[in-house]
């Protein structure tokens, strides 16, 4: 039986298509043909303003143009997240989603004295894609990947996301047109497998 996922696309360049999406749609075929139910969630396409409170995220309403994301989200048994690495971390527009979709009440339980038993989005399962201009080893083992443990543990892990692996992609300026083939390879398979 096919599982449910959700593609976060979070590359924010909606101007043209980049590895990400080649990325993305190698996941979603190769998920699909393996009879697993895929929705994609496109960041750059969607109008949504940036909190600019702690009353806003606590108490404020999820913007109408994230309405369906969050849809989505609740609806996933399985999330993937793709994005490049800019500065060292996400992009600044996938981390405007994440903070206005993971709100109170959505999230995880609104007012709950243990923020540990909190958790609302638990029983769903997470892969991170992240592309780099760096080797990933490096990234990995003298960077210690912080961003990606960061949104693993802070984010994904708060709000009960479990268990969450990472594809890390480095050296993404030099590849050939035979190294992309060979990802999107990669990235079907995992698509196959629902991982």
């Amino acid at each position: 039986m096919g599982r449910r996922i959700l593609l976060i696309q979070g590359h924010p360049d909606a101007s043209r298509p980049h590895l990400c999406h080649a990325l993305a749609d190698a996941y979603a075929d190769g998920a699909r043909e393996a009879g697993h139910e895929v929705r994609t969630v496109d960041v750059a396409h969607l109008d949504f303003p940036l909190l600019r409170s702690a009353d806003d995220w606590e108490h404020g309403t999820v913007p109408p143009a994230l309405a369906d994301a969050q849809a989505a989200i609740a609806w996933a048994e399985h999330v993937v997240l793709l994005f490049p690495l800019w500065l060292g971390d996400m992009p600044a527009l996938l981390k405007a989603f994440l903070e206005q979709v993971a709100r109170p009440g959505f999230a995880f339980e609104r007012g709950a004295r243990n923020p540990f038993t909190a958790k609302k989005l638990g029983g769903r399962s997470a892969r991170v894609v992240v592309t780099m201009g760096m080797p990933a080893l490096v990234y990995r083992w003298v960077f210690r990947a912080h961003s990606v443990k960061s949104l693993e543990r802070n984010i994904l892990g708060f709000v009960g996301i479990a268990p969450v692996h990472e594809t890390l992609l480095g050296g993404i300026g030099k590849l050939d047109a035979a190294a992309v083939s060979a990802l999107r390879a990669k990235l079907a398979g995992l698509g196959r497998d629902g991982a």
